[in-house]
Order: structure tokens, then C-alpha cells, then sequence
């Protein structure tokens, strides 16, 4: 029988689950069908559909400091600070949204996600797998690399169309080196959580 708790938590990674795993597909969909082209007008076709997501990911804080999620609250609350204050700059700045940058932004984001939520399903299920840990706690560390310089990039492509708003640059030109120390921090929480997840799961099976 169920709980409560884990019905909101199976339901609520499901609902992340299904929603990025729709937007990765359509965006290879449209890809294979326009080719680059496609790049021009991803973010219109997914834009809302990745924004409610991320905008939900805010929950994941007080999951994890409520104790239904087993992860570091730091490395999550950076990631989700880094996503959700940038996915404004994006939706305020028209111009920058058919840039190729922010396509490869939404698809390494899409990943990291695609990683985490069908192995944070899977626990709730009781049925975790060692394939699936792994590769949450492995592939994301290279793979959150490459989005924070993805996010670098499209920082500062969108520094141009500023404009005359003096503090909304200085606060872009603030924000870059504050991504570079926030993401030090979480790739050294990550990498600490992937070894305690590791040899949680190595004791694990030695007790069977």
C-alpha cells in the first residue's frame, strides 16, 4: 500500500519525466524534420513546456530538506537557481531565443533531467538499479559542465541586446563569475554524493 508521500513523489517525478522527455523529442523531431532551421524556433516550440518544468523544480528544495528526496540541498539549489534565472533572461530577450546556443542549452538541460527522474522513479518503486545510479551520478557531473559553459555562452550573446538598461548589464557581467564559483561548489557536492550513493549501494549488496 501506498503513501501519500510516495504517491506525490512518484506522480511528481512522472510529470518531469514525461514533460522533458517530451520536449527532448520534439526537439530531435523537428530537428530531423527541418534540419537547422529548427534551431531558429525550438525554444517557441518547448519554451512553456520547460519552463513549467523548471519552474517545478523548485519544489525538489523542499523535498529534499522535508527528507523525501535523499540528495545534497546545495549542488539542487544552485542548479535550479542557475536554470530558472536564466530561462528569464531568455524569455525577457526575444532576440536571444533563436540563437543555436539556447537549443543546446534545452537539450544538455533535457539530458541532466532525462538522467535523474527515471532513477528517482524507479526508488520510489523500491526497484532501484545500479545501471540507472551510475549513470545519474556519473554522466551528470561532465554533463553539468558542459551546460554551465552553455549557459556562460548565452550570457554573453545576450549582454548585446541589453540595451541602455545599465544595471540589468552590470547585473550579467556580475552573474558569469558568480556561475563559475557556484558551479565549483556543485561539482565538488556531486561528485561527494556520486561516492556516497556509490558505496551506499556497495554495502548494500554486500549485506544480501
Amino acid at each position: 500500500m501506498f503513501t501519500f508521500r510516495q504517491v506525490y513523489t512518484f506522480s511528481y517525478n512522472l510529470f518531469q519525466f514525461s514533460g522533458h522527455t517530451w520536449i527532448l523529442a520534439n526537439s530531435i523531431a523537428r530537428f530531423l524534420t527541418f534540419g537547422r532551421d529548427a534551431l531558429a524556433d525550438t525554444f517557441y516550440s518547448v519554451g512553456f513546456v520547460m519552463s513549467l518544468c523548471q519552474l517545478l523544480s523548485i519544489l525538489e528544495l523542499f523535498h529534499i530538506a522535508d527528507g523525501i528526496e535523499k540528495a545534497r540541498l546545495l549542488p539542487r539549489f544552485i542548479q535550479v537557481v542557475e536554470k530558472n534565472l536564466l530561462l528569464m533572461v531568455v524569455i525577457m530577450l526575444e532576440e536571444i531565443q533563436s540563437k543555436p546556443v539556447v537549443c543546446v542549452l534545452l537539450f544538455l538541460w533535457n539530458i541532466l533531467d532525462l538522467l535523474r527522474y527515471p532513477y528517482q522513479l524507479l526508488c520510489v518503486l523500491d526497484t532501484p538499479s545500479i545501471t540507472l545510479l551510475w549513470a545519474c551520478y556519473t554522466l551528470r557531473i561532465p554533463l553539468y559542465i558542459l551546460s554551465v559553459i552553455t549557459e556562460a555562452v548565452t550570457i554573453y550573446q545576450v549582454l548585446p541586446f541589453v540595451g541602455p538598461s545599465a544595471a540589468f548589464l552590470v547585473l550579467l557581467k556580475l552573474y558569469l563569475p558568480l556561475l563559475a564559483v557556484g558551479a565549483s561548489v556543485t561539482i565538488w557536492q556531486l561528485l561527494r554524493e556520486r561516492q556516497q550513493h556509490l558505496d551506499r549501494w556497495n554495502k548494500k549488496m554486500k549485506r544480501k
